[in-house]
């Protein structure tokens, strides 16, 4: 079967819209929503806490490679995160397409696994 080329937004749906990359996405929201809520709750105590580096860590290494190519100062710095998530998801989400076709393609070839 020939290989049709995607536009860019079906090509994202492709990789992002399984359970894998879906799966990654929501473990990054939950440990940024933690983040969130932990920054809040100190912020009000005056203790420093050093969680946002769990947000960082979640998406390593292209959260970690993206700041330090470009440094921005303040806030701005943390679009990495978001940026490093969806590289992230995209790598896991062509692997499981991968791994998920060729097991099609093998079965329905009668070619076992074992």
């Amino acid at each position: 079967m020939p290989k049709t080329s995607r536009s860019l937004p079906q090509a994202l749906r492709h990789y992002l819209a399984n359970p894998l990359a879906l799966g990654y996405l929501g473990v990054v929201l939950a440990v940024c929503l933690w983040v969130t809520v932990d920054t809040f709750s100190a912020a009000s105590s005056g203790d420093a806490s050093f969680a946002g580096v769990w947000a960082i860590l979640a998406t390593a290494p292209a959260s970690l490679l993206f700041t330090s190519l470009f440094t921005f100062a303040g806030p701005v710095g943390l679009i990495g995160i978001p940026i490093g998530a969806l590289v992230q998801a995209l790598a896991l989400g062509a692997l499981y397409r991968n791994v998920t076709e060729r097991r099609a393609h093998g079965t329905a070839n009668a070619v076992s696994s074992a």
